[in-house]
């Protein structure tokens, strides 16, 4: 479970609430002071109630994101939606990760490209930490220094080495969205490399990477603990963690932080993309999900939290040493990963040994999320399909996803790239998890019912859920969410990247991509009811909505209770019980039709 969760560790608090997109950094480090109060709530009535339901809405059935809806078939588009949602944040999630190899690859120095202003695309605006700190030692007149001082002391007002290194020489970023201008081979060669080092990591599927998740997974903790020892023994650090820690009251008050926060929650733990769902489906059937929940989600956040201090520690120094306020040098989006914080990163001894060790640790944790989102996608491939050939060339299946993701990646590389990244980052992949979600707890609790999903789960470990989950479910999740989206609609603000303020036309496409995964549900529901047999659409509907024949525990053992067959299975039946992955453990299983599968039950 652990490449469902780790990735945002770090891009949690290092961003304020996804969403939150300002014309400067100032306004997006505010917002995060006040965002701490609204996560928390947003964790613990909505996060981990719903990373409860998905892992044992997978697990007791062994299905991905598509099989689980035999509950229901009705609601099966909610699993097509998750597709869609996988597949846009596979895209340019990827994407994120070929700039952070880039960015790596570029550390390999005595000095880093942007530590100065004297390389070949700075501009005389261009003024750097480090030459002011040449500067006033003497290289310049001392007339020049105050003027300069003057400068850096209106941080908002220069540009830095970094922000220049980003912009014109990684990016080349162009001046309008619609303005694609050429694709930048460094970035797609290194795009390449992170889908093949997915690939590669995903071959044999979950057996494969589950053992690299050991790795990918528990380094980065590591590094955020070498930088946050050094972060925390630099001048100026403190200040940087009581800005990060105390919140501004009358921000919390305003619907869209809690949205953010809501967001952020969902984007966090994994929640309505199918990867919960998908990896849980590994699970033995016994297995304790709902202690898997409580830690994971709690370690999640935790780890969010720590990481957060790492970064405003070293914030905190940058603003010390120019003289200016924490929310100055405070930046969000990919605007602090690759502008804000490289350009502290400068500040350090050894400089090139902290950036290798920064950017390695966002590759780690944005591969932990590649793989859940390929594995989600190929296990809903072959759960659709189910044949014996898919079943047998998962590898190629994987491959093609591989590819197909990596062409679709090639436009983000453009220099108009970053404008459609944020796009797809702001609208593909927000407030659709949220509905999503919302209709999978609605769908489970009244269209299922509570009742039998409660003894499903009590049949499965062995004890109900807990009365506040139950509750949760039931009435609060649904309520916080509903909520929320009303709220957000309100106070609707479009979307910008800096200055530039995205035309209405890709504003019009943003919402497209949102609507693209929710009108799955619908779409998919007007399919159903006109296939189901029944001589009223009253009764269409209940045969529509009622759980498949086959809807229950994969394994004939498992099978107790209502599950129960009354009578031997036989071919005439039409009933087959089987696991779609063939490796999913060690366990024969004989269906209807006489042939036994291996069922995986490893995580």
């Amino acid at each position: 479970m652990a490449s469902t969760t780790q990735p945002r560790m770090v891009l949690c608090p290092a961003r304020p609430p996804r969403g939150t997109r300002t014309s400067n950094g100032a306004t997006g480090a505010t917002r995060s002071s006040a965002f701490m109060f609204p996560y928390f709530i947003m964790l613990i009535f909505c996060g981990i109630p719903l990373f409860f339901m998905e892992l044992s809405f997978g697990q007791f059935a062994s299905q991905g994101c598509l099989g689980v809806w035999r509950i229901s078939p009705m609601f099966k588009g909610v699993g097509y939606g998750m597709m869609v949602v996988s597949t846009y944040i596979g895209i340019y999630y990827n994407v994120v990760i070929c700039i952070a190899f880039y960015y790596f690859f570029s550390s390999m120095t005595h000095v880093l490209p942007w530590a100065y202003c004297s390389n070949p695309w700075n501009t005389p605006d261009c003024a750097g930490v480090l030459d002011a700190s040449n500067l006033t030692n003497g290289s310049r007149p001392a007339a020049l220094s105050g003027n300069l001082s003057h400068l850096l002391n209106h941080s908002l007002q220069r540009t830095s080495p970094s922000e220049e290194y980003w912009r014109l020489y990684v990016l080349k970023l162009s001046d309008d969205i619609g303005n694609f201008g050429e694709v930048r081979l460094p970035l797609l060669g290194c795009l390449g490399v992170s889908w093949v080092v997915v690939f590669l990591c995903l071959i044999r599927g979950v057996k494969s990477s589950g053992k690299v998740v050991y790795f990918t997974a528990t380094f980065p903790y590591v590094v955020l603990t070498i930088l946050f020892v050094r972060g925390v023994t630099l001048e100026g650090a403190f200040t940087g963690i009581m800005y990060y820690l105390t919140p501004q009251w009358d921000k919390i008050l305003e619907a869209k932080v809690w949205g953010d926060a809501a967001s952020q929650i969902f984007y966090s733990l994994g929640c309505a993309w199918g990867g919960l769902i998908t990896m849980a489906s590994y699970n033995k059937f016994h297995n304790n999900c709902y202690r898997d929940s409580i830690i994971i989600s709690i370690t999640n956040c935790a780890t969010s939290v720590y990481a957060g201090f790492v970064i405003f520690s070293i914030l905190g120094f940058m603003a010390n040493h120019l003289g200016v306020d924490v929310s100055r040098v405070a930046d969000h989006g990919p605007g602090l990963a690759f502008v804000a914080y490289p350009e502290a990163l400068t500040l350090l001894p050894i400089s090139p040994l902290w950036s290798l060790l920064f950017f390695f640790m966002l590759i780690l944790l944005g591969l932990g999320t590649q793989f859940c989102l390929l594995e989600t996608l190929v296990t809903a491939i072959v759960d659709e399909v189910g044949n014996e050939w898919i079943l047998q060339k998962k590898t190629y299946v994987t491959l093609g996803v591989a590819v197909a993701g990596f062409l679709l990646g090639i436009p983000l590389t453009s220099q108009a790239g970053i404008y459609w990244l944020l796009l797809m980052d702001n609208y593909a992949a927000s407030f659709s998890l949220v509905v999503i979600s919302c209709i999978m707890c609605v769908s489970i609790m009244y269209i299922y019912g509570h009742r039998n999903y409660f003894q499903d789960i009590q049949m499965m470990l062995g004890f109900p859920p807990p009365i506040f989950f139950q509750i949760c479910w039931r009435f609060v999740s649904p309520a916080i969410i509903f909520f929320i989206l009303i709220f957000t609609v309100i106070q609707y603000q479009p979307i910008t990247y800096n200055h530039y303020q995205y035309p209405g036309w890709a504003v019009a496409i943003g919402f497209l991509l949102a609507l693209s995964s929710v009108i799955c549900i619908p779409l998919y529901a007007l399919f159903q009811l006109c296939r189901t047999d029944g001589d009223t659409l009253l009764q269409r509907l209940k045969n529509a909505t009622k759980p498949s024949r086959d809807w229950g525990p994969a394994l004939l053992e498992h099978r107790t209770g209502r599950y129960a067959p009354t009578i031997p299975p036989s071919p005439e039946d039409g009933l087959e019980v089987q696991p779609l992955h063939p490796d999913k453990a060690q366990i024969p299983m004989v269906g209807s039709n006489g042939s036994s599968r291996l069922q995986d039950s490893r995580i």
